[in-house]
């Protein structure tokens, strides 16, 4: 479970170690609101780098655990679920 992040320094990768980096990557922003009750972010993007994505609004089911925070994505771009887990810094 959880995202893991591999250091990566675009000056030293070769060419075709940039272009996977850019394909395994999604950005994008705008706000988000909160449900509490049923456990759900929703987010409301404004601009990703994936341009349908732009103006959407996406539901991800969350649970809180301890210092943990973890929200799935149920079909990432790979094909399967995507769990993403932020932990809180003590």
């Amino acid at each position: 479970m959880g995202c893991r992040v591999r250091s990566f320094r675009a000056a030293s990768g070769t060419r075709e170690e940039n272009k996977a980096v850019v394909q395994g990557s999604i950005a994008y922003y705008g706000t988000y609101s909160v449900s509490d009750a049923g456990k759900t972010f929703v987010f409301h993007i404004e601009f990703s780098t994936f341009p349908n994505w732009d103006g959407l609004e996406q539901k991800r089911p969350f649970t809180l655990a301890g210092d943990e925070l973890t929200w799935t994505v149920a079909a990432g771009t790979t094909g399967g679920p995507v769990h993403v887990t932020w932990r809180r810094l003590k």
